[in-house]
């Protein structure tokens, strides 16, 4: 079997284990199915993903003057805190900017090689904690809009990490972490304009993700360096495909490089 198409981010479906899909112009892989079978990755040409252009990849799947250009990309999005939609004020498009800054947010506290907290659209519950790659997760307030969500971010992570360990996330190398406790631990901090959204009763998520073999001593595959690799599939955790020679491959990392698959 043989595909074709531009990297986006796996779509992914909430079950045990977490169902995975790779979405191509005219038809679909459920990456879950794949397990144990070997892949050719072959890079063929860029993709941007707002021009459509083959040009270079800057980030997240855009080229450079995308990137600095598409509201897809403003600097709100990485740093919820600087939102600014709640006051009619516009980065880089207004009505683009409301849609998704004024719906309700969630804080949250996720498990994937260390205790986090991160924000994210309630919408993107689960969806945030599965790329994550986090096998358990809490929710902690839930806010009315982004900024609000960003700015408890911003309190609690003077007390908490917001980074994820990805190496340690996909070896299976987790902490046994009590995320009720670090969850009434925070409470004190959340600030005031926040503090009416705290979330008083709730339930810790766990995740189940389809993995045969963590790796060991990994390989980061670049396909910039190395534009054709073939491996068989052990396992898929976060936004990684994981490989039997300890190779992984960050799919979402990897957005706006159009590719051939072969499936052996």
């Amino acid at each position: 079997m043989q595909y074709e198409g531009v990297l986006q981010k796996m779509q992914t479906e909430w079950d045990q284990p977490i169902q995975y899909y790779l979405l191509f112009p005219d038809d679909f892989v459920h990456v879950n199915q794949l397990l144990e079978r070997r892949l050719v990755i072959r890079f063929l040409k860029y993709q941007c993903l707002q021009c459509g252009e083959d040009k270079p990849i800057f980030r997240q799947g855009f080229c450079r003057s995308c990137f600095f250009e598409t509201p897809r990309a403003g600097d709100w999005i990485m740093h919820p805190e600087l939102s600014r939609a709640h006051l009619g004020q516009e980065d880089r498009d207004l009505a683009y900017e409301q849609k998704i800054q004024l719906q309700p947010h969630v804080v949250y506290l996720a498990n994937s090689s260390s205790v986090k907290v991160g924000v994210t659209r309630k919408s993107q519950i689960p969806t945030r904690w599965i790329d994550q790659g986090a096998h358990e997760a809490i929710e902690i307030v839930e806010t009315p809009n982004r900024y609000l969500a960003g700015i408890t971010e911003v309190a609690l992570k003077e007390h908490v990490s917001d980074k994820t360990n990805w190496r340690s996330m996909l070896t299976g190398k987790l902490e046994d972490i009590d995320l009720f406790a670090w969850r009434a631990r925070l409470k004190d901090y959340i600030p005031e304009e926040a503090r009416p959204y705290f979330i008083e009763s709730t339930r810790e998520t766990h995740l189940e993700f389809p993995v045969l073999r963590h790796p060991g001593k990994i390989k980061s595959l670049n396909l910039d360096k190395q534009p054709e690799y073939a491996g068989r599939l052990m396992g898929i955790k976060g936004q990684y495909l994981l490989f039997e020679d300890d190779t992984v491959f960050n799919v979402r990392g990897s957005e706006g490089y159009f590719v051939g698959l072969e499936v052996g």
